[in-house]
């Protein structure tokens, strides 16, 4: 069981970050009658991605009913497609039925982390203090860091910045005008809400993102109601869903030319949206395939830059003036704030600065430019160390909530496997690690990520895609269902230890993946 003493608190699994991924761990641990976990909350509440980005128009892109986890539907989305507060009160009650909260130490940063060879156990330096776990998960998730670019004058500009997931309530930008930097899958919600109140609205657009029509609608109290009264029906719901969407995965990995049917609907939208004005549906049409970048969807996002308070401007940004951005073509453009919707640090996760291995290498002297990982889960020369959610295990078409639990299960095999073998510490073999992540690009050559034609952020310094899983997802819940422990090397325990981890069941398999 987890202890605490004056100094030291101590637990075998220690789980950082409460957003969906590091939640799900915890659940199946409980699940499975094991207590002796820790999860570290940098914030002082739970949620990761739903409880940070709050800002105007925040909501998600994946169906509500794949959008939860397996064993915990939820029969009372008010929409087709949930929105934030919606999302983060779902987390909140999965976390309360499971009784969460007395496992998460909330306000606990985590500000270094060391592997302490001889006593094989994390030593976790925090803003509360140190914690030594066995074995230690980040589920810190890659949309957790926002990226802020490095624009000269920045941080002398006079009026209110932000990022739109550190969103500032505080500027009232009615009437105002307004910069926008960036046109990624958060601008593209945020800008409608945006334009019905300020002022002007500069939108600085250096790439514009292909768009499909969001079918997006209220469901009905007798959907909601049959939902909950009947199960099996949202779960026939729920798995049509997955499929539909799986069916994706042969254009986007595969068949790259299947894309053109769903660019063509996306040209469409964006006539039909945008009539009458062809100088602005140039400005937004991109000159690569579709899938290259991410898929976003909207039906407010065009008639809202048509709007006459809305100027797009393909231009870039050169640099910041006081009270004013200066476009790479020259032009100076007063404004009062600037709302940056720039991304976030996805190739250059921020913890692999903060986790040191052996010989006290960091993640990031172990990465150079390419974050890697096996099986998306573990790094040679970290042992009894776990990613959630790690390199090369993001998605393009469906929830990730899916990756999260299929990545959750390879990690309490691991622990099972520890427990029977008597063992202290397992890491991954170098050569294991390196077939796997030259197989990963090989596969990755055909897609239209590779293929396609455009540079996002899908993509590391060094040119690879270090971001997505380029198969099925169905694929990699069976790549993770076992611990693969030949792949890797081993080291016992000094001491005969009880098994407080017994072996888990794997969650019933269904007739059909479940996402």
């Amino acid at each position: 069981m987890s202890t605490t003493t004056s100094a030291v608190r101590t637990a075998r699994v220690g789980i950082i970050g409460t957003g969906f991924a590091g939640l799900g761990l915890a659940i199946r641990l409980r699940q499975a009658g094991d207590e002796d976990f820790i999860v570290l909350e940098k914030d002082t509440q739970l949620g990761g991605t739903w409880r940070d980005n709050e800002y105007p128009g925040c909501a998600c892109d994946v169906p509500s009913n794949l959008y939860s986890y397996s064993f915990a539907p939820n029969p009372d989305w008010t929409t087709t497609f949930a929105h934030q507060a919606e999302i983060r009160a779902y987390t909140e009650r999965v976390a309360a039925d499971h009784d969460l909260h007395r496992s998460i130490h909330f306000d606990t940063f985590v500000q270094d982390a060391a592997w302490d060879a001889e006593a094989a156990l994390w030593r976790v330096e925090t803003s509360q203090g140190t914690y030594e776990f066995s074995v230690l998960v980040s589920a810190t998730g890659p949309l957790s860091s926002p990226s802020i670019p490095n624009l000269p004058g920045l941080k002398d500009f006079d009026g209110p910045v932000f990022h739109s997931a550190e969103w500032d309530f505080s500027a009232d930008l009615t009437g105002k005008r307004v910069a926008v930097i960036g046109t990624g899958a958060s601008a593209i919600q945020f800008v409608p809400q945006l334009q019905k109140t300020v002022g002007e609205l500069k939108l600085f657009q250096r790439t514009p993102p292909w768009l499909l029509p969001r079918a997006e609608f209220k469901t009905s109290r007798l959907r909601r109601a049959l939902f909950a009264r009947f199960p099996l029906a949202q779960r026939v719901a729920r798995e049509s869903l997955y499929w539909k969407n799986e069916f994706t995965v042969v254009g986007l990995t595969r068949r790259p030319g299947i894309m053109k049917a769903p660019q063509w609907l996306a040209k469409q939208h964006i006539k039909r949206q945008i009539p009458g004005d062809p100088e602005l549906q140039a400005k937004v049409t991109p000159d690569f395939r579709l899938g290259c970048k991410r898929i976003l969807l909207s039906s407010n996002y065009y008639p809202a830059l048509a709007k006459p308070n809305v100027e797009v401007l393909t231009t870039g940004v050169s640099e910041i003036g006081k009270n004013s951005v200066v476009g790479s073509d020259g032009q100076v453009r007063e404004v009062d704030a600037i709302v940056l919707g720039t991304g976030f640090h996805v190739n250059d996760l921020p913890i692999k600065d903060h986790v040191r291995g052996i010989g006290g290498q960091t993640l990031g002297e172990a990465w150079g430019d390419s974050m890697q990982g096996y099986r998306g889960a573990t790094v040679p020369g970290f042992p009894n160390f776990f990613f959630i959610l790690g390199p090369n295990t993001g998605l393009g078409h469906s929830s990730m909530i899916f990756m999260a639990e299929a990545a959750g299960q390879y990690v309490m095999d691991a622990l099972a496997q520890m427990d029977k073998g008597n063992l202290a510490s397992v890491d991954v073999r170098p050569e294991r690690f390196a077939r796997w992540n030259d197989g990963v690009q090989k596969r990755m050559k055909p897609t239209v990520w590779v293929t396609g034609g455009c540079a996002s952020w899908y993509l590391d310094a060094s040119g690879k895609n270090r971001t997505l899983w380029p198969d099925f997802t169905f694929r990699f819940r069976a790549l993770t269902k076992r611990f693969d422990i030949e792949s890797y090397s081993t080291l016992p325990r000094r001491v005969p230890q009880p098994s407080i981890h017994a072996a888990p069941a794997a969650p019933a398999e269904p007739a059909a993946p479940v996402a």
